[in-house]
């Protein structure tokens, strides 16, 4: 009897152990690389939420080249690493020929597989800075917008001929013609083999292949791709589903994301957002939200309109919020901006209703769990524009692209009434 006894003793402890074993098994064990666990971002055990900026011209910046400027790189990655804004939405470069009025300069796809090495020298430059700093990369890979080639580049390239360009066409024309990529499968596929080519690169300064770089928190498809057309809507849809994919085989380690506005992006067809933003490669939800581009502020009236522009926002933010608790995925508000006052260009010109609007976008975002990030448009830091009205080729960069008025939706380091806020809600 007290061997059978001491029989049962013992198989109760074995049962008790590989049960304590297989709980501490399935325990989520620390990574460098951020995860999604659920509806929530982890970063070394711990949930991963943020603040941060656009920072798109990272890359050119960080090279040796036209426009390279590495001390600058170097005293800007500490500034923000100082404010807490540490995860940079960075542009991997911009394609096409050079010497294109609002066009980024230098190019990084010269032609299709032809690339300029001193873009892809400052890419692993600025992430070999960031990694110093525990900085955190999202990296989007094509653009529907002129402003660094993306649809366009590739239409033509597939020999779609000549596309129109906005400031040459106006936008009508352009959307238009920017319809045809979600059709047009050599125009994919060239992408494609651009972002075989990026994902599969090492960095030639760390030695570590970027898809094992935990520095890059998540690849971006594309900055605000959009079907453009009500036809184009179902091959958009699987333009991206296939797209997400590709990465996916390409990287295991890294979150994937559209880089969409969100509804806005998606021809304003809620349920077709929800739809892309469902599927399993995309691993959260993003939103972009600019008031004055879509008439919910004008430009003689900025600071008047600054409550219609927020209680706007917060409509159109409610939404995102809702289906992204709905899909149990997190939700990164990653673009939203406001005209300095008055319409100024300048530095050290009043940001009024700018704060305002970023006080508002902050504390309701940050105020709903499922939000977990905040990238503002963008970083001018201590660049001065030249030429306000656009960016001229030996311009600084600021926040604000090629075809923007430079400094317009910039925030530069002098707005200490800005970064004030931008602190507050880093804290």
């Amino acid at each position: 009897m007290s061997r059978i006894a001491d029989f049962f003793m013992l198989a109760v402890l074995c049962a008790v152990s590989f049960a304590g074993c297989k709980q501490k098994a399935e325990q989520p064990q620390n990574s460098p690389f951020v995860e999604r666990q659920g509806a929530s971002f982890m970063l070394d055990g711990q949930e991963y939420r943020y603040v941060g900026t656009n920072f798109w011209y990272g890359a050119i910046l960080g090279s040796e080249g036209q426009g390279g400027d590495r001390q600058r790189l170097c005293r800007e990655l500490d500034q923000l690493h100082a404010l807490g804004l540490d995860n940079l939405r960075i542009l991997v470069g911009s394609d096409g020929e050079r010497g294109v009025t609002t066009k980024v300069e230098p190019t990084l796809q010269v032609s299709p597989g032809v690339y300029n090495d001193t873009i892809l020298a400052g890419l692993d430059y600025l992430l070999q800075e960031m990694g110093k700093r525990q900085m955190k990369a999202v990296l989007y890979l094509n653009n529907s917008w002129e402003w660094s080639g993306g649809y366009g580049f590739y239409l033509e390239q597939a020999g779609a001929g000549h596309q129109p360009r906005p400031n040459e066409d106006g936008y009508q024309a352009f959307m238009t013609a920017m319809a045809q990529y979600a059709q047009n499968e050599k125009a994919q596929e060239l992408f494609y083999q651009y972002v075989r080519d990026i994902i599969c690169r090492t960095n030639r300064y760390t030695g570590q292949a970027y898809a094992d770089d935990p520095t890059i928190m998540s690849w971006q498809i594309g900055n605000e791709p959009r079907a453009f057309s009500e036809e184009s809507k179902e091959p958009f849809a699987k333009w991206l589903s296939k797209a997400s994919a590709l990465i996916r085989s390409l990287d295991k380690n890294h979150l994937i994301s559209i880089g969409s506005e969100g509804i806005w992006g998606c021809e304003n067809d809620t349920a077709l957002y929800e739809r892309v933003s469902a599927d399993p490669n995309i691993d959260y939800l993003n939103a972009h939200i600019w008031p004055y581009n879509w008439n919910w502020a004008k430009k003689d009236s900025l600071q008047e309109n600054i409550e219609r522009a927020c209680t706007n926002s917060g409509e159109y933010l409610k939404e995102h919020i809702r289906i992204a608790h709905k899909l149990q995925k997190p939700l990164v508000v990653e673009e939203f901006g406001y005209p300095r006052d008055d319409f100024r260009y300048d530095a050290g010109s009043p940001t009024t209703a700018r704060d305002k609007y970023y006080d508002y976008i902050f504390s309701m975002a940050m105020g709903d769990s499922i939000v977990k990030g905040c990238n503002f448009w963008g970083w001018g830091g201590e660049a001065r524009p030249v030429h306000q009205e656009q960016w001229q080729v030996g311009d600084p960069y600021c926040g604000d692209p090629a075809q923007e008025a430079q400094g317009l939706n910039s925030v530069f380091d002098c707005d200490s009434t800005t970064l004030a806020i931008i602190k507050k809600y880093n804290h």
